[in-house]
Order: structure tokens, then C-alpha cells, then sequence
């Protein structure tokens, strides 16, 4: 049978066969696999070192858990009040709340501080930030050592004790006399050496977010640079990265416990709550029940510490409530 067509009418042509895509088969294709096999690792290492840890922790806490880490003795809240009734405990908590009082807005000012001057260099600007953040790559155990050994070693060789006699200022003990406590400045100072690159390195961040609009409409408004500027505009847009920033401190300054242990090996004068927890579950007695009891105490006053700071700082507030 023939076929004939209309002179002038085109033909339709014929529908184009739609090809079904087929669907993707393989790793790039399962997103979930994807995400399960690069974070799988970290999470269970997050649970095997972190979160087993601390679960076995508040568990020995509540037996008698001497020379031993899998004890059959419930003792209740018995370590709980044995760590909360010894003195030396006690006194490093409250000694460690003044220590902190003091290292954190010192810390605080001086990253600040540097991250404002950095932050004003028209050149060089990524050699100083290198050279502030460098220490942060530096060991607190060796960093102890070297302000032990070098600079606060405590003969007329040393760095400050030849400073100090350029001034006709006679040799000074800085680790050895706890009346004066001059070990606080030894400590205090490696302290900031190590943390300040690293926060002025958040403050500097921030900074380099903060709108050059602001400052023109407050040049506009009549506003001096300086110290106007600084406490209208910088400081109140440098909130979020502040409340950050001593939040990490206070946790750090409760956590102290590598400078101390190196500096003042001997000493019974000043030790943070860790070295008295270290020798408490790992001394003569090795009482991990007392000494997990204690982990759990000094967890608790971190996180209150900081929920008050969060709360005083205003962290996670809406713009709108601010």
C-alpha cells in the first residue's frame, strides 16, 4: 500500500525517543556513603578516646577503684565527697579561679592588641601574623622547659636575672621561693606567649569582617578615630568573637596542667586541679575513683562557669534581643 503526501503540508516528524537516565551507580553517587566514609573515622575515634573516656569516668566515680579500673565496690557518692573535703583540692579550685580571673582578660587584651596592630600594617602584614602565631605551634612542655632553663632559671646567667642587674637589681629565684609567688610570672608569661597568636588570629578575622561602611558614616557623623571609633564600632562588632574567645579561655586556664607539671614538679604551692587529680588517681594510692570523682567536679565548674560567662557575654542571643 503507497503512501501519498499533501503538495505544501510537511510531514510531522517522527517523536524523538526520550532515553530514561540511568540512574548513577557507584561511590560518587551515594552521598551518605560519602559522608559516612570520611567522617567515620574521626567519630569513631571521637567514641573510642572521648566519649568512652568520660562515660568510664562518672562510672568509677561511684565505686572503690583503687589500683584498679574495673571495680565491684559501689560506693555512691563517697569519692564525690572525699574529693569536695581535701583541702589541697579545694584550695587549687579556688587558687585556679583567681589564676583564670586574671590570665583570661589579660590574654584577651593582648590578642586584641596585636590583632589591632596587625590589622593596621599596609605591608608585611602575613610576616607578623606568621610571626605572633608561631608559638602556638610550640609544645607547652617545651615551652616550659625554655622559660625554666633559659630565661627564668633563677642564676645571674639567666635572661631576666641579667636583665634585672643591668638595673643593679640583685638574682631572683623565680621558681624556687613561693614568698614572693615570682613563679606566677613565669607561668603566666609562657602562658601568653603560647595563646595570644592563636586568638589574635580569631580577632583579626573578625576585624577584616567588620564593614568599612561604619566607619565612614561615623567619620560623617563626626566621630574621631581612635578611641571613639574603637569603643563604638570595633569593640560592639567584635562581641560574637569575644564571648568566643574568653569562653575558650576560661576552659584553658580550668585545663592547665602541662606548664605547671614541668615548671613546678616539686612545688606544693599553686598546682591546678589537674596535677592534684593526676597525683590523686596516678600517685602512691592510684584511687580512680576519687580521681574520676574529681574529673566529673572540675567538668561541672567548667561548664558553669561558662554557661555564666554565655550568659553575662550574651552568646547566642538574637541581634534582636541584644
Amino acid at each position: 500500500m503507497s503512501t501519498t503526501t499533501t503538495p505544501g503540508v510537511a510531514k510531522n516528524p517522527a517523536p524523538a525517543e526520550v532515553s530514561k537516565a540511568r540512574p548513577r551507580r557507584g561511590v560518587k553517587a551515594n552521598s551518605t556513603f560519602n559522608f559516612w566514609l570520611f567522617t567515620g573515622p574521626f567519630l569513631i575515634g571521637l567514641v573510642i578516646f572521648v566519649f568512652v573516656p568520660i562515660g568510664w569516668s562518672i562510672y568509677l566515680s561511684f565505686f572503690e577503684a583503687r589500683f584498679t579500673v574495673t571495680p565491684s565496690d559501689f560506693v555512691g557518692f563517697d569519692n564525690y565527697k572525699q574529693i569536695l573535703t581535701d583541702t589541697d583540692f579545694r584550695n587549687s579550685l579556688v587558687t585556679f579561679t583567681v589564676f583564670a580571673a586574671f590570665i583570661v582578660p589579660a590574654t584577651w587584651a593582648l590578642s586584641l592588641g596585636l590583632a589591632l596592630l596587625v590589622n593596621r600594617l599596609r605591608f608585611m602584614r602575613a610576616f607578623f601574623r606568621s610571626v605572633f602565631f608561631l608559638p602556638t605551634a610550640v609544645s607547652y612542655v617545651a615551652a616550659a622547659l625554655i622559660w625554666k632553663m633559659s630565661i627564668f632559671n633563677g642564676v645571674r646567667f639567666g635572661l631576666m636575672n641579667t636583665i634585672i642587674g643591668w638595673f643593679g637589681i640583685d638574682n631572683v629565684a623565680w621558681l624556687a621561693n613561693p614568698d614572693p609567688p615570682w613563679y606566677w610570672l613565669v607561668i603566666v608569661t609562657v602562658r601568653l606567649w603560647l595563646q595570644s597568636g592563636f586568638y589574635m588570629i580569631l580577632f583579626l578575622a573578625a576585624l577584616q569582617n567588620i564593614p568599612r561602611e561604619l566607619y565612614e558614616a561615623a567619620s560623617l557623623d563626626g566621630a574621631k578615630p581612635g578611641w571613639q571609633t574603637f569603643r563604638h564600632i570595633t569593640l560592639p562588632q567584635l562581641r560574637a568573637t569575644s564571648t568566643a574567645v574568653i569562653l575558650l579561655l576560661l576552659i584553658a586556664a580550668y585545663q592547665a596542667f602541662d606548664e605547671f607539671f614541668n615548671l613546678l614538679p616539686k612545688a606544693t604551692w599553686g598546682q591546678p586541679p589537674l596535677v592534684e587529680l593526676y597525683k590523686m588517681a596516678l600517685g602512691e594510692n592510684q584511687n580512680y575513683g576519687a580521681g574520676s570523682a574529681g574529673a566529673v567536679v572540675l567538668t561541672m565548674l567548667i561548664c558553669v562557669v561558662s554557661l555564666l560567662q554565655g550568659k553575662i557575654m550574651g552568646f547566642g542571643r538574637g541581634e534582636e534581643s541584644k
